[in-house]
């Protein structure tokens, strides 16, 4: 629907379950998402504060555009209503009409490089919307400056959106780490929703009573590390 739209050159809001894209003839000059912290939020967490005249033209850019990748990601994420299209509504801040416009081509490619980035790194994506709840850390293993202030805020209620909001960091880059820490066997990784599991009447058949309920994910890594060297 969006590369439709930019085909038509449209102006107006495209509205999805998880964000808001703002085209002007056909480009994105603005998103926006719960989920994703504005360039306000951004700048503001680097000390900066583009309201007082004190961020330079380039930079403020380069902030709404980050801003705009990130809310475009989760905005174009699958949901589970219909997509639609406001003709003629226009995001009204003087900010959005000096950033610089993005193709919609762009926009979806973006997006989906930064799917394939996260399947690649953990491809649990249950991780991304559910509270952060850290592991142990094994011996001698190590976090980044950037994984530990995450961990510090991790109290097990957070999921890793409030994480980002909480830090003022961009969303995308949130999730993208605790996918990481997840791989490490750091955070804990939720059970996939299995679509055709048993009915609340159907009994647990008895071999699967042994599993545990909260697998070792970093001995999992470390087993597919063995076998994908083998292959």
């Amino acid at each position: 629907m969006l590369l439709r739209l930019a085909r038509e050159r449209a102006t107006g809001a495209l509205v999805r379950d998880h964000g808001t894209l703002y085209l002007v003839d056909g480009r994105v000059v603005h998103a926006e998402s719960p989920v994703a912290p504005g360039p306000d939020v951004l700048l503001s967490a680097g000390g900066r504060r583009p309201r007082r005249g004190r961020v330079a033209p380039g930079e403020l850019e380069i902030c709404h555009l980050g801003a705009l990748f990130d809310a475009a990601f989760f905005a174009l994420a699958p949901g589970r209503g219909p997509a639609r299209f406001q003709y003629g509504t226009v995001h009204g801040t003087h900010a959005v009409r000096a950033v610089r416009p993005v193709s919609a081509a762009d926009v979806e490619r973006e997006t989906l490089r930064r799917r394939e980035l996260l399947d690649s790194v953990w491809p649990y994506p249950a991780v991304d919307a559910a509270p952060v709840v850290p592991r142990p850390a094994a011996p001698g293993q190590t976090v980044t400056a950037r994984q530990r202030a995450l961990l510090a805020h991790a109290d097990g209620l957070r999921t890793p959106a409030q994480l980002a909001w909480t830090l003022g960091r961009p969303a995308f880059h949130t999730v993208l780490e605790i996918r990481r820490l997840a791989a490490a066997g750091l955070v804990t990784t939720p059970p996939e929703p299995t679509p055709h599991g048993p009915t609340p009447h159907e009994p647990v058949r008895p071999w699967a009573a042994d599993f545990p309920a909260d697998p070792d994910i970093a001995l999992l890594r470390r087993l597919r590390d063995a076998l994908e060297a083998h292959l």
